[in-house]
């Protein structure tokens, strides 16, 4: 059994069971034409679907899926998401972030974040100019930011903290 979670909004339980699906434990039916790289056709209810995977993230269990032109954000758990949510343990397998630090010496060309600001995990941070290269930083978490320590034009040596989480 899964839980789906559609744009944050819809949640769904999905099973697989001897060649057929349940939806919240009722058989739905329909068919699948693959169409292409990524994208499928589906006919559900005498009605005409194409779908396209735009992004995957399989450590995340997160995708994107276009349906008829209209994108729509999933989430997926598994049973044993589910059970570790139970115990009380889902919270061991996210990454507590405290800080960004200087990945190499460089030159901070552009700080893109202010202090107090939420960010997302994957959000850009900061411009760090190293070896005549442009590297942007992106934060690895969901947070809030707590203190700049840096500015535009500053010299940065390796892992110089540039960025505090709350």
């Amino acid at each position: 059994m899964y839980k789906v979670k559609v744009n944050d909004q819809f949640l769904f339980e999905v099973e697989n069971k001897e060649s057929s699906f349940l939806i919240n434990g009722e058989p739905i039916k329909f068919d699948l034409s693959s169409i292409g790289n990524n994208s499928t056709h589906v006919l559900y209810q005498n009605k005409s679907f194409n779908t396209e995977l735009v992004e995957l993230n399989k450590a995340d269990k997160t995708c994107k899926i276009k349906v008829n032109g209209n994108i729509y954000q999933i989430s997926i758990e598994d049973q044993f998401d589910v059970l570790l949510k139970q115990l009380g343990l889902d919270s061991l397998t996210a990454n507590k972030v405290s800080e960004i630090k200087a990945p190499m010496p460089g030159l901070v060309l552009k700080v893109l974040v202010e202090e107090n600001v939420e960010v997302r995990r994957g959000d850009n941070l900061l411009v760090l100019e190293a070896m005549k290269m442009e590297n942007i930083l992106k934060s690895s978490t969901d947070g809030v930011i707590k203190k700049v320590l840096i500015k535009q034009g500053d010299k940065v040596e390796k892992n110089q903290i540039l960025i505090q989480f709350k």
